[in-house]
């Protein structure tokens, strides 16, 4: 036995997980082309309409918000989203989030067993190293009826969330076998505002620590995301299909098309 997985993806990190015919929804983004958003230091502008717009959406069961405080992971009509749904997220985004009773702060590592539209499932939260100073988590999904693999683990689905690689995330192959990994790249650079003077910080994964992260993990299937329609991504879909062809992994990928149903397994 094992899960079967579609994806949709809307756009950015915005992806919906149809995972044994439930559907989760990845850090939602809805805003249209222009809509920007600035801390003061740093102006952020998306160049592309999402690919489906909240009304076309299916039902959605629940939300794995990887971090709640940065606007191209959840905007304001994203957060509409949450209300009155199943949301897991990190510890100080739950608080951000009040008083929404449905949702779910979770530290790195800590499991939690749900049941959503009748399917039970447990969901681990994973370590993630963002933006310094930020919390943000990743998310590895499994259940009762996701039948076994490798080594006799169970099967799982994982979403990395914002995330550069950090070696802790080898410690999930040796408790999971992961059919799919939704990776979020892009290779964001930022400036150290704590330090003008120091070098810029990654903050996502570029294709070659990506691919680092899929052989680390053991996985069967590498989804990428996150890599386009932003002006502070600096590694785009083409950059990627070269980094992938030459790591040895471009049979292991599987391309998502914006607003298209992708079946996985």
């Amino acid at each position: 036995m094992a899960p079967t997985l579609n994806v949709t993806h809307i756009g950015t990190a915005t992806a919906i997980l149809e995972i044994n015919g439930v559907n989760f929804l990845t850090d939602p983004f809805f805003s249209p082309a222009g809509a920007s958003w600035s801390d003061g230091q740093i102006t952020l502008t998306v160049s592309e309409n999402p690919a489906l717009r909240l009304d076309q959406l299916p039902v959605i069961d629940a939300v794995l918000l990887s971090h709640e405080d940065h606007f191209d992971n959840l905007d304001d009509l994203g957060r509409q989203l949450l209300n009155g749904r199943r949301v897991l997220t990190t510890v100080e985004g739950a608080k951000n989030l009040v008083p929404r009773p449905a949702v779910h702060g979770m530290k790195p590592w800590e499991t939690m067993s749900i049941t959503i539209a009748g399917q039970n499932f447990k969901v681990i939260a994973t370590p993630t190293q963002h933006l310094p100073g930020g919390e943000c988590t990743g998310f590895i999904v499994t259940g009762e009826n996701f039948g076994q693999g490798r080594d006799g683990l169970p099967n799982a689905v994982y979403f990395t969330g914002d995330t550069v690689h950090i070696s802790e995330l080898k410690e999930i192959a040796n408790q999971y076998h992961i059919k799919a990994a939704v990776m979020n790249l892009g290779n964001v650079i930022v400036p150290n505002v704590a330090d003008p003077t120091a070098p810029p910080i990654q903050i996502t994964m570029d294709g070659k620590s990506a691919a680092r992260l899929f052989r680390d993990i053991k996985a069967e299937v590498l989804i990428p995301m996150h890599y386009e329609s932003w002006g502070h991504f600096t590694q785009f879909g083409a950059e990627l299909r070269q980094v992938f062809e030459k790591e040895g992994i471009s049979d292991k990928i599987c391309w998502l098309k914006p607003g298209e149903k992708v079946s996985v397994f």
